[in-house]
């Protein structure tokens, strides 16, 4: 009989499947841990063993010590982040790549739950037990990013905010994803929110870079060239009014989109000297400060 208390090979992340004691003990004798008939009884006998990945911790393990672990051991975590302004084909494109799942898999499952594509998922740091699929990480996305919007729509109690469907909620979405692509931080939020109602209120075009770095464009640099010739319903220079949702938003846009700051403000441009904006009210003023910007280095 191999002595319980004799040192093994194993310490840190260990991957079990699930299955009978039998089986678990079958995969580990293939990792080169010496077993016996005995083996799975007294696996059995100790607890449950969990699967999936599990921290062993930083020290080899005797073999009963292992088993133990084997009952006790905490999951190997995974952190998934989704970052405000970010857009949902980026984002999944890079979670397949750094969890090794398939991006095809995940847009499919992210599609057949998901009430709509764009700006539906909330930007947050999601915990998850290392080893899950495609369908398991979005059922984890999806039913979070579900019960953030529904929490949102009854605490903001208006009517029009019908549900998480609505024309109505999709506007305010559309309207936050500007925020969110063109304000510098936090603070300028709200003062951005109220550019783009003044901006409507009086018929004018948004006219703002940020929508164009929607779907797979998110990081391209807008060019006077891309302006020109983008014909999508983003392209806030050729289109009136709100575009489509271009990215994925903060709960800080949301709020900020529907209570935006009271401002006569109708241009801003970024101050290369703080990289914040400088908000104007007229085209002059505004003239004034695109000058000073041009003959900064």
């Amino acid at each position: 009989m191999t002595d319980l208390t004799a040192k093994t090979s194993f310490k840190g992340e260990i991957f079990i499947p699930k299955g009978s004691a039998t089986k678990i003990i079958s995969n580990l004798s293939q990792q080169n841990l010496n077993v016996t008939k005995f083996d799975p009884k007294i696996l059995e006998f100790i607890g449950t063993v969990k699967s999936g990945y599990l921290d062993l911790g930083d020290k080899n393990l005797t073999k009963i010590d292992l088993f133990y672990k084997l009952t006790t051991a905490k999951p190997v975590m995974s952190d998934i982040i989704i970052i405000p302004g970010e857009t949902t084909v980026v984002f999944l494109q890079e979670i397949a790549k750094k969890e090794n799942l398939d991006f095809n898999k995940l847009e499919l499952e992210y599609n057949k739950t998901a009430p709509f594509y764009e700006g539906f998922l909330i930007p947050e740091t999601y915990h998850l037990a290392k080893g899950y699929d495609e369908k398991e990480l979005i059922s984890v996305l999806v039913k979070n990013s579900l019960k953030i919007h529904k929490n949102l729509i009854n605490n903001y109690k208006k009517e029009y905010y019908k549900n998480i469907e609505s024309n109505e909620w999709k506007n305010i979405l559309a309207k936050a994803s500007v925020i969110q692509k063109e304000a510098a931080n936090k603070d300028e939020m709200k003062i951005v929110s109220s550019v783009i109602d003044n901006r409507l209120d009086k018929g004018m075009r948004l006219q703002m870079d940020g929508t164009l770095n929607y779907g797979k464009f998110s990081h391209i640099k807008i060019t006077p060239d891309r302006i020109r010739n983008d014909e999508s319903k983003f392209n806030t220079y050729l289109n009136d009014g709100l575009p489509p949702i271009v990215c994925m938003v903060s709960i800080e846009a949301i709020d900020a989109a529907i209570n935006p700051a009271k401002t006569e403000y109708l241009y801003f441009m970024r101050d290369k000297r703080t990289n914040k904006h400088i908000f104007t009210k007229t085209h002059g003023e505004h003239l004034k400060q695109v000058n000073i910007q041009r003959n900064l280095k």
